[in-house]
């Protein structure tokens, strides 16, 4: 059966799990509290949310009935575990790259290869975009396309893939920024810009000093 689209605070909710789980693994499962906190964290996140404890449980009870997530048995504290993986039916790379997308939004295959270090290594960038475009060309009795990719966008040299698991998006146009207040202002389109620059910036000095063999800046030999 297809999985219904899921709201904003869903995707978050259950990507923040799929995130700690291989970030934190000591701390993992999650109590509700720790849930909310990733869910509002400032850094690695977009757009910025400030969820509640209500509306993270809201969330949880509702991705629990779609077998999503799943609540641990035998603490004092009730704590949550995702069921990505099985949930939707697709091998772990995918779910590293659909838990980034919605952490994350819309990012180009470079920069999903530098977000995943700490989920997964990929091999090369071709391998990111191997698994992308099988996510996309998902047959529609499987549920069809789980991500799509962007027109290219104006001073941007390589296109950026988005998640469908909130349903369609525009391709034509960029994003919105909501978040659980509103959208965000104008600054936030700035710094998401420069952070994609910075990331196409990191991939390009990873490459480099992968073909020559050297260790990359801040790293011991």
């Amino acid at each position: 059966m297809p999985l219904r689209p899921l709201t904003p605070i869903e995707a978050r909710v259950l990507a923040t799990l799929m995130e700690k789980a291989r970030t934190v693994p000591d701390s993992y499962p999650l109590s509700l509290n720790s849930l909310v906190a990733g869910c509002n964290q400032k850094s690695s996140r977009e757009p910025l949310m400030n969820l509640t404890e209500a509306q993270a449980q809201e969330a949880l009870d509702a991705l629990k009935l779609l077998a999503l997530v799943f609540q641990s048995s035998g603490s004092r504290v009730a704590r949550w575990e995702h069921n990505f993986q099985r949930g939707v039916g697709v091998p772990e790379q995918s779910a590293v790259l659909l838990g980034l997308l919605m952490l994350r939004g819309p990012q180009t295959a470079g920069e999903l290869r530098i977000n995943s270090e700490r989920w997964y290594r990929f091999a090369d960038i071709s391998s990111v975009e191997a698994f992308l475009e099988e996510l996309q060309a998902r047959p529609e009795e499987k549920g069809g396309s789980l991500v799509v990719k962007l027109p290219r966008a104006p001073g941007m040299r390589e296109q950026r893939w988005a998640h469908l698991l909130c349903g369609p998006v525009d391709a034509g146009e960029p994003q919105a920024q909501v978040t659980a207040d509103g959208p965000q202002p104008a600054l936030e389109a700035r710094i998401e810009s420069l952070e994609h620059e910075v990331a196409r910036l990191r991939c390009a000095v990873q490459n480099l000093c992968e073909q020559l063999g050297m260790s990359q800046p801040g790293q011991a030999e």
